[in-house]
C-alpha cells in the first residue's frame, strides 16, 4: 500500500481557543447589545463627565440656560402688565393692591397664583377670592366680600362683624355705620347668629332699640332708650322677647316708668321699676295709709 503524507505548510482549519470564545460571545444577544448600545453610551457618558467636570464650563452652561429661560419668560405674551379687582369695594381694592407681592409688569412664570390668592383671602373683609391671568397680560382677582351685619363694641373699640362673628373692619365712631345694630360684651362676636335672630324678633321695637349686650357670655340683654332693659334667658331668648312685645302691645308695659323686664325665669317674669317710680309708689302708699287712719 502507498502511504499518504500531509503537507507540512497546510494551515489547520480549526479555530483557536480565543477565536472560538469570541465567536461564542458574538452569538450571545446580550453581548451584541452591549457592544452596539452599551459601549457607545458609556463612552458618551464618560466624555460628558470629563467635559462638564470643568467649573468654567458648568458656569457657562448655567448662564446660557438662564439667559434662554429669561428670554422666553420675558416675551410679551407671557408678561403681566395690569391687575384688576372685581367684586371689591374701593377700600378693599386699595388693601389688595397694597399687599400684592409683585411689581408689575412681571412675568407670569414668576407669579404664584395660589400664593397670591391666599394672601388676598387672608384679608379679614374677604370671604373668598380667585385669581387668574387673562389674555392681554391682565391679572384678574375676583373677590367675595364678607357682609357686615353688626357693630361689636368691645374693650378694643368698635369693630364691624359679619354673620359668623369675624371682625372685618374697625370704626372710629358709631355714626360711621348708623345702619348697623350694636352688640356689646365679652363673647358677643361668638354669638352673632343668635343676636341676629333676636334683632329680627325685636323689629317692632326698632325705633327704641339701642342694641344687645352679652351678659356673662351666656345670654343677652335688649337695651332700649330711656335706659330700659329686657333681660332674656339663656334658652329660647327669642320666645321670651316675643312675650314681652305682646305684653307691651296689650298693656303698654314698656311705655311706663319701667327700668327692666326680667324674663330669665319664664314662669315668673319680673318688672323692675325706676327709682322715681318707686318713690312715687311709696308716697302714694303713705297717703293712702294716712287717709285710712
Amino acid at each position: 500500500m502507498q502511504q499518504v503524507t500531509r503537507p507540512e505548510n497546510r494551515a489547520d482549519p480549526a479555530p483557536s481557543r480565543w477565536s472560538y470564545r469570541y465567536q461564542r460571545l458574538m452569538l450571545t444577544p446580550f453581548f451584541r447589545r452591549l457592544l452596539k448600545v452599551g459601549l457607545p453610551v458609556g463612552a458618551a457618558i464618560g466624555l460628558a463627565t470629563v467635559y462638564f467636570a470643568n467649573p468654567d464650563r458648568q458656569a457657562a452652561i448655567v448662564s446660557t440656560v438662564a439667559e434662554i429661560r429669561e428670554q422666553i419668560e420675558t416675551r410679551p405674551e407671557f408678561m403681566v402688565n395690569l391687575m384688576i379687582v372685581e367684586g371689591a369695594s374701593r377700600e378693599i381694592e386699595e388693601d389688595i393692591r397694597e399687599i400684592f407681592p409683585h411689581d408689575l409688569p412681571a412675568s407670569s412664570f414668576d407669579i404664584d397664583l395660589e400664593a397670591v390668592r391666599e394672601v388676598i383671602a387672608g384679608l379679614p373683609a374677604v370671604a373668598d377670592a380667585s385669581v387668574r391671568v387673562r389674555q392681554g397680560g391682565v391679572l384678574e382677582a375676583r373677590i367675595t366680600e364678607r357682609e357686615p351685619v353688626a357693630i361689636w363694641r368691645s374693650r378694643d373699640g368698635l369693630g364691624v362683624v359679619d354673620a359668623k362673628g369675624v371682625v372685618i373692619g374697625v370704626l372710629e365712631r358709631r355714626s360711621a355705620r348708623a345702619d348697623l345694630p350694636v352688640i356689646a360684651g365679652e363673647g358677643a362676636d361668638r354669638a352673632v347668629p343668635e343676636a341676629l335672630e333676636i334683632l329680627r324678633a325685636a323689629a317692632p321695637l326698632a325705633d327704641r332699640l339701642r342694641g344687645l349686650v352679652r351678659m356673662g357670655e351666656r345670654r343677652w340683654d335688649v337695651v332700649l332708650d330711656r335706659d330700659q332693659r329686657i333681660l332674656l334667658p339663656e334658652r329660647e331668648p327669642v320666645r321670651a322677647l316675643e312675650r314681652v312685645i305682646v305684653l307691651a302691645d296689650v298693656q303698654d308695659m314698656l311705655e311706663r316708668d319701667v327700668a327692666a323686664v326680667d324674663m330669665r325665669l319664664g314662669q315668673r317674669p319680673t318688672i323692675r321699676m325706676n327709682e322715681n317710680a318707686i318713690k312715687e309708689w311709696r308716697r302714694v302708699t303713705k297717703m293712702t295709709v294716712g287717709a285710712e287712719n
